[in-house]
């Protein structure tokens, strides 16, 4: 009966332990299965455009933009009613100061100014006949004065006709040209209804506005670059004449007064256009495409491409290159210019920098780069139409 027992306890302990070593290699391989499995849920590889960080001549620069004004432009009005007698000059005609534009009838002021001179003949006639009389002493010293006075009179009135029917004769304050020509011959004019437009373009103002904090680095005399077309062709340079006295208190924006020159006439008053000016020395900075930065609550930030660490070591055992994986690094950022933006902090030169595809990146995540299309990064873009 005891070896009985003793065989039936030996069997059950075999039995038992076969159990556990089961309950043990089925874990074993589940851990192994489950590794297996999360190895193969790994960060797939990302395509991506990268370009390596280099340093660029930075101008820095404040962009605005304004519009244009002329040195000389009025609206030419009449000062006296009148009808249009002639009209000598055709609408767009570039006119001298002084040339004759049109002329109002003046019939009556010239009936007027007939009198007058005949009146002031008669008065001359008169004081060179007092004049002999008083040397005789045939006339007092007093009918003398009162022929004087006289004479100065008529002289004065007919000057003033003389200037009344030079109103009736519009001339040309200054040189330039014409615009639109709104009256015709014949039309009865009355005082302030305008006539015509004369601008003198060959020098032109352009009006723009700037952010207070750039006061510290403006002056008169500053130059300015003016572009009048969108496609950046139409470059006219030019200077700061002056810097208004005061600041808008509604905006904190200081109106700034540009001067350029037009000798050919391709700007007028009035266009719109956009300008930049040069401000301090150019420096050396990194540059990188502007879509390379990602902006969030937290600041600024960019991915890099580095070596991956698991495999530097294989890689040095061979020649094939090591495994690239994306690092998020937080930047800091300067000014912008057309598709550029500078880095102050947070990279170095030589630093390849993720510039599309971020947005399915994390930490870690492999990185297949292909540059066949890149990003735009043009300092002075153009706009493309299609």
């Amino acid at each position: 009966m005891k070896n009985k027992m003793i065989k039936r306890m030996s069997i059950m302990l075999v039995a038992v332990g076969l159990v556990f070593a089961a309950i043990i290699g089925y874990q074993m391989f589940v851990a192994s299965m489950m590794k297996q499995y999360l190895a193969s849920n790994a960060h797939p590889p990302a395509t991506v455009t990268a370009i390596e960080v280099g340093k660029s001549l930075w101008q820095p620069q404040f962009s605005a933009v304004g519009n244009l004004r002329a040195v000389q432009g009025v609206d030419i009005s009449s000062e006296i009613a009148g009808m249009v007698k002639r009209i000598h000059v055709k609408s767009g005609e570039t006119v001298k100061r002084g040339d004759l534009l049109l002329e109002l009838s003046s019939d009556e002021e010239l009936a007027q100014l007939q009198a007058l001179q005949s009146t002031r003949k008669l008065a001359e006639i008169t004081l060179k006949r007092d004049k002999r009389q008083f040397k005789i002493h045939a006339i007092s010293k007093a009918q003398l004065d009162i022929s004087k006075a006289e004479l100065s009179t008529r002289i004065a009135q007919e000057a003033m006709q003389l200037a009344l029917m030079d109103k009736k004769r519009i001339k040309a304050p200054f040189s330039g040209r014409l615009g639109l020509i709104r009256i015709s011959e014949g039309q009865y004019l009355t005082p302030a209804v305008p006539i015509v437009t004369l601008q003198n373009s060959t020098t032109l103002f352009v009006d723009f506005n700037l952010p207070q904090k750039y006061l510290a680095s403006l002056k008169k005399g500053q130059m300015i670059a003016v572009n009048a077309k969108q496609d950046g062709v139409a470059i006219v340079r030019g200077e700061i004449s002056a810097i208004n006295s005061s600041v808008d208190s509604a905006t904190r924006n200081v109106l700034i007064e540009g001067k350029i020159d037009n000798p050919e006439g391709a700007l007028l008053p009035g266009m719109f256009v956009s300008l930049s000016i040069d401000a301090g020395e150019a420096q050396l900075l990194l540059t990188l495409p502007q879509t390379a930065i990602s902006y969030n609550a937290y600041g600024s930030t960019l991915f890099v491409a580095k070596p991956s660490e698991a495999k530097k070591s294989d890689a040095d055992k061979s020649d094939a290159p090591a495994a690239m994986i994306a690092q998020q690094l937080f930047i800091k950022t300067g000014e912008k210019r057309g598709d550029q933006i500078s880095i102050l902090e947070g990279l170095k030169e030589g630093d390849m920098v993720v510039t599309s595809g971020q947005l399915k990146l994390k930490n870690g995540t492999p990185l297949i780069i292909d540059n066949a299309v890149q990003p735009a990064n043009d300092v002075a873009p153009k706009p493309q139409e299609h």
